[in-house]
């Protein structure tokens, strides 16, 4: 008798997974495990949102009726343990059995050492939190990275006063190189809070936190945004094979390296081709790309094509709407378009050669959408044109095999 799929894991990737399953067909049993207790919901809106008094809690659900598709759901069931062999998950509300499993389960916050801090990655931290913008204190966040950007947005916008405390020399010093971010400094000036680059915090304390150079910051509430770690400690001793970083390590196909397991989105890697690397995305387009990769890989079989995204994320921080597309690696040309605190927006590109490997969009979603063309794509480009913030980005493509620009690149 078949058991079917069951996925660990209620969020975006789990629950992606277990909707494409039924769009591409498959009939057997499907099981979503979520440790939650609240039925399964999506995390931007979190921040982007909820957090900032734009929606309601019960917004963030997903609006689907996942019975329908005949999906059983068990909230509030925490995955202990797999046993392969034995096509078994343990789980704290009893064992299941499964003939495919399918890792979806995420990542947690990264908290600097010391004294409880908040963070902001479920419902429930988000609700903690909207109680630390109502009391509009004093408020220091430990990082500026995509989540301390928008929860300082926030609270600024709540009347809270606001310190960030940020390590690296620029702002998001851990996802884009400073030559592309620097400008972003001055948005927290604009807002009214205060940004310490370079500045390190050895510990949380109970009334703020004290600083690797001995300083000390009171705060009625301190908030880490300092990344996120795959939430892979539960699998020792399964046999699963992690990657340097902790997270599953998936071959091209979102497999791992025990026979009918999968993993997908924040808690696994997978190996880029286009890229020439292995990548791990911690961010909403790759947990829903990445689950409708694995569905059809169970059921189209070996005929499935390989995962290898062009990596999305968006922000809307300060006023602004922050778009990233692609991978900038290291050593590569950086090109800025436009001109940072102008009207019309700006643009950083990466190039490899004649290739565009990534960009970032501040308020230029023309700029997004045809540089992930052509980054798509793998259009050669002109460098000198991908310079004038005038020119479309499309112009800068170079002919590819006979075909007009406008076909290779669209018309966006």
């Amino acid at each position: 008798m078949s058991v079917g799929v069951v996925v660990v894991g209620a969020g975006a990737a789990g629950v992606q997974t277990a909707v494409a399953l039924r769009e591409r067909g498959y009939a057997g049993p499907v099981t979503l495990v979520g440790s939650e207790r609240h039925r399964p919901y999506d995390r931007p809106p979190l921040s982007k949102a909820v957090l900032r008094g734009r929606g309601r809690p019960a917004d963030v659900f997903f609006d689907l009726d996942l019975a329908e598709l005949g999906v059983t759901v068990e909230p509030g069931r925490t995955a202990r343990r797999v046993l392969p062999a034995e096509r078994r998950l343990v789980t704290s509300g009893g064992d299941l059995r499964y003939d495919t499993l399918v890792l979806a389960t995420g990542a947690d916050p990264v908290r600097p050492p010391g004294a409880p801090v908040y963070t902001l990655r479920t419902l429930d931290d988000a609700e903690r939190l909207r109680g630390v913008l109502d009391a509009r204190g004093e408020v220091v966040v430990v990082g500026a990275g995509w989540i301390g950007a928008e929860f300082t947005t926030a609270a600024r916008e709540a009347g809270c006063r606001v310190t960030v405390v940020e390590a690296a020399a620029a702002p998001l010093g851990g996802a884009l190189p400073a030559e592309a971010t620097a400008p972003m400094a001055a948005w927290y000036a604009e807002a009214g809070a205060e940004l310490r680059l370079g500045t390190r915090v050895a510990e949380v304390t109970a009334d703020g936190v004290r600083l690797a150079d001995g300083g000390r910051l009171r705060a009625d509430a301190v908030v880490a945004g300092i990344g996120a770690r795959p939430a892979t400690g539960w699998l020792a001793g399964s046999g699963i094979a992690l990657g340097a970083r902790g997270e599953v390590a998936a071959d091209a196909h979102l497999r791992t390296s025990v026979p009918d397991v999968y993993a997908v989105g924040d808690c696994a890697s997978f190996p880029s081709a286009r890229y020439g690397e292995r990548l791990l995305v911690h961010h909403w387009d790759n947990a829903m790309l990445g689950a409708r990769a694995v569905a059809a890989r169970l059921v189209d079989g070996p005929g499935a094509a390989p995962y290898d995204p062009v990596p999305y994320f968006w922000s809307e921080q300060f006023g602004r709407v922050l778009q990233y597309a692609g991978h900038a690696g290291a050593g590569e040309t950086v090109v800025r378009r436009g001109t940072p605190g102008a009207g019309d927006g700006w643009s950083v590109c990466w190039l490899r050669g004649d290739r565009l490997t990534a960009v970032l969009a501040v308020d230029r979603p023309r700029d997004l959408a045809q540089a992930r063309r052509l980054i798509t794509a793998a259009t050669p480009v002109d460098p000198g044109r991908i310079a004038d913030p005038d020119a479309p980005l499309k112009t800068a493509a170079r002919a590819v095999a006979g075909a007009a620009v406008g076909e290779a690149v669209g018309a966006v």
